[in-house]
């Protein structure tokens, strides 16, 4: 993954520690994250910013719940918080959706207007203490869906999700762990290959 582009150097002033980037699923469609890489507006890599399982919902009644399309306020996804960094440029995935299974990635640009709205305080009105106060949109949260579908959005803790952008993956054509596998995934869960049974996989919904 490159680095390059002078262009994009800037130093700007983060007005809090640092900012989280979760990655989650919609329900029953469990990825293994092999990486999430971070390149900020100063050219500087955060290689495996995040890797792991990530995030989703196995609700055991199988017919409770659709996991078609995405949701208006999406959670924040399993994450960690980005040290040190300044705001992102572009975010590189590489991960396996083990209900198909395939291994793909992304490359996620973020749009200076997305950057813009991280450093700008707002506020807003927090349910969990009753409080007004002035909150930033310092998550950032990444959905990954079978076809390799990426979704992207930015949110705070007590500020709506917006929308960032939406990108088609690419097939990783070495397979999972950059072919060292044999060509084996992960395991997926035993509910979400029981869903999968009944009910497939909705492509084209995301």
């Amino acid at each position: 993954m490159g680095t390059s582009g002078g262009c994009y150097l800037r130093i700007t002033e983060l007005p809090y520690d640092s900012w989280r980037l979760g990655l989650g699923t919609p329900n029953y469609m469990d990825v293994w994250i092999e990486t999430a890489d971070v390149v900020d507006v100063r050219a500087r890599v955060f290689r495996r910013a995040m890797s792991g399982i990530g995030s989703t919902q196995r609700p055991k009644n199988l017919d409770s719940t659709n996991p078609r399309g995405w949701p208006e306020q999406p959670g924040a996804g399993a994450g960690k918080q980005v040290g040190g960094a300044d705001v992102p440029r572009l975010i590189y995935v590489r991960w396996q959706s083990l209900v198909e299974p395939q291994t793909y990635e992304a490359y996620i640009v973020i749009p200076e207007t997305a950057r813009q709205a991280m450093l700008k305080g707002e506020k807003a009105f927090c349910k969990a203490d009753a409080k007004w106060i002035t909150d930033y949109r310092n998550m950032l949260t990444v959905g990954l869906a079978p076809g390799g579908i990426a979704k992207v959005w930015l949110m705070g803790a007590c500020l709506p999700a917006i929308d960032v952008a939406r990108v088609q993956g690419s097939v990783v054509k070495l397979g999972p762990y950059g072919g060292t596998s044999g060509g084996k995934h992960r395991p997926l869960s035993a509910i979400s290959q029981a869903y999968i049974e009944k009910h497939g996989i909705p492509y084209g919904s995301w």
